[in-house]
């Protein structure tokens, strides 16, 4: 490991959790093959066209493996990368890489598979304003490196969890009796427990904005509408709320959403449905 580095506790708990999956109390192919003499040297191989997203993860599971393992990449996360492209070169004992190998893999893979995804939806609607969002539709226990990925690629995060921002859905409405009575809530809850938090109301029709205007909402979210309701909606709105696109949006939708005048627009299959990007590790013997 060329040099230590900081990541964000969550995240190695993660890992650590990984590598706890995969090797609970040893290797046993490898430690039956290789004995602690032998070195191998080796790379990560892109084999298709993406954005690279988790070099710093690839290089935490190695150093917690074996901190003795040498990695060293001129690439940046959320860099563009042709297939055939060398992105990191490693070296060190042959057993600790194999052992390493697919954990580092997993999480390499999937978080540029999602940067590549990001950065696909980012891309169609970079001529307007609206910035794209992702949702709390990632992986169990993966959220933080879900959400780290979409940056990676371009995109913005939405709230982190539930602890982090107000979001009013159709089940609270309908449990509260109304939006305002919902928002109401959360106003009372925001200034007795001194938060700075926004809160978003989720509305399914046109009918429905006034009302989370006056009752104090931040941000409107427009579930499900129509492109000729997003634009009436926006109309309506005119600026008094921040405005979110939200259901319905795919790679053949969000131009036309965003060009409806938007704010953000948030997407769930960018961390639910995400395809890994093909990356392989290299090995070979090490020649003394």
């Amino acid at each position: 490991m060329i040099n230590k580095i900081i990541i964000d506790p969550s995240i190695e708990d993660a890992i650590k959790r990984a590598l706890d999956e995969d090797i609970r109390n040893g290797d046993i192919t490898t430690t039956a093959i290789f004995n602690e003499g032998i070195y191998a040297d080796g790379y990560f191989l892109v084999k298709e066209n993406g954005i690279i997203a988790g070099l710093e993860v690839v290089q935490k599971v190695l150093e917690l493996v074996d901190d003795s393992i040498k990695f060293e990449s001129d690439f940046v996360n959320g860099q563009n990368v042709k297939s055939g492209t060398i992105v990191a070169n490693i070296s060190g004992k042959a057993s600790s890489l194999l052992t390493a190998e697919r954990t580092a893999l997993n999480f390499f893979q999937r978080m540029s598979g999602i940067a590549t995804l990001t950065n696909q939806y980012v891309e169609l609607i970079k001529h307007t304003k609206a910035k794209l969002l992702d949702t709390r539709k990632t992986m169990p226990g993966l959220r933080m490196l879900d959400k780290l990925s979409v940056m990676y690629g371009g995109g913005k995060n939405h709230r982190i969890g539930l602890f982090d921002m107000f979001l009013i859905k159709d089940n609270h409405i309908s449990v509260a009796g109304s939006i305002t009575s919902a928002v109401k809530k959360c106003i009372e809850y925001k200034i007795n427990n001194k938060l700075a938090t926004k809160i978003e109301v989720e509305v399914s029709s046109i009918n429905q904005i006034e009302e989370a205007i006056s009752s104090g909402a931040d941000i409107i979210m427009l579930d499900n509408f129509d492109l000729d309701s997003l634009n009436k909606a926006v109309n309506i709105i005119a600026n008094r709320c921040i405005t979110e696109a939200s259901g319905g949006v795919n790679l053949s939708t969000i131009k036309s959403i965003a060009e409806t005048g938007v704010d953000f627009i948030s997407v769930g299959a960018i961390t639910h449905s995400v395809k890994a990007l093909d990356i392989s590790l290299e090995l070979n013997l090490k020649q003394n």
